[in-house]
């Protein structure tokens, strides 16, 4: 009898697990013929995924962040196929981006409203004052698909006059995670990078302390947001090492965050800096230090 209960509970399950649809091609011109392409990997083993697994453990979190590389087309509609899929596994409940700031939330609120009644506007470009630095040509097909939804599309970012208030005026960052001398000079090596070398030095701390709020920022709204929340932002802002995830520490929320970054093939993920891993195709490399030295 127990036998036969726990076949029927095992084909009952079996049933109710929505059986994903395949990911979407590849849409980068590089990176075709790499091993590891399209390969999803689960950083604390190397174990690897189908992309079935990953939607099941993805679903089974209260937070789930996703970090992309901004030029790459495959990282947002890998991030359109996710959101579809974990929809099916279960409801949602908000969607946050970095790409929006806290000062265009009430067009993206009317315009979820409207576009939830079957008028989407004619230029849902212009009706959110979305940003022209974030390129709608690639993120365009995914906050449409957000407009449409039945949850919240929420804004992750700090608005400009409070990235400048925080450059003029530092303020003092609570928390003993995010705080650390390591974590604290790993973002300040990276952000001289970053910016090829250029910056001068006396503006480093300034630099410092807007990435943390930004990351800090990021932290509070997913806190705050209808589980479970997904939050899509740059790669470098939910490293578990560096990022988001501290700050979550921080405000007591050390469990329940899940950490995917999408990377191009060959720029490996360490295991440390998140918990899955899946390799895209890759854009052509652009020498952006030699843009800015001009």
């Amino acid at each position: 009898m127990r036998i036969l209960l726990l076949c029927l509970f095992t084909l009952l399950a079996a049933c109710q697990s929505h059986q994903v649809l395949p990911p979407p091609a590849p849409i980068a011109p590089q990176g075709r013929d790499h091993a590891e392409l399209g390969v999803i990997r689960e950083l604390a083993t190397g174990r690897a995924l189908s992309p079935q697994e990953l939607v099941e453990r993805l679903a089974a979190a209260p937070r789930v962040l996703v970090g992309e590389q901004h030029d790459n087309p495959d990282h947002h509609a890998l991030q359109l196929w996710l959101l579809r899929e974990l929809a099916a596994q279960r409801p949602q409940g908000s969607l946050l981006m970095e790409m929006l700031n806290p000062d265009q939330q009430a067009n993206v609120d009317a315009v979820q409203a409207a576009t939830r009644a079957g008028q989407l506007p004619a230029d849902p470009f212009r009706a959110l004052s979305w940003q022209a630095n974030w390129d709608w040509g690639v993120y365009g097909a995914l906050a449409t698909y957000a407009l449409r939804q039945p949850y919240p599309l929420l804004s992750a970012n700090l608005d400009r006059a409070q990235i400048m208030q925080i450059y003029k005026q530092r303020p003092v960052l609570s928390g003993d995670v995010s705080t650390t001398k390591h974590v604290q000079a790993t973002l300040l090596d990276d952000i001289r990078e970053s910016h090829c070398g250029l910056l001068p030095e006396s503006q480093m701390p300034a630099m410092l302390a807007v990435q943390q709020q930004r990351d800090r920022r990021m932290a509070e709204r997913l806190l705050a947001a209808p589980q479970p929340a997904v939050l899509l932002a740059g790669a470098f802002h939910v490293r578990k090492d560096l990022g988001v995830p501290l700050h979550l520490a921080d405000l007591g929320a050390g469990e329940g965050n899940v950490v995917l970054i999408l990377a191009e093939v060959g720029k490996p993920v360490a295991a440390g800096s998140a918990d899955y891993v899946w390799y895209t195709a890759a854009q052509p490399v652009e020498d952006h230090c030699a843009k800015l030295r001009r």
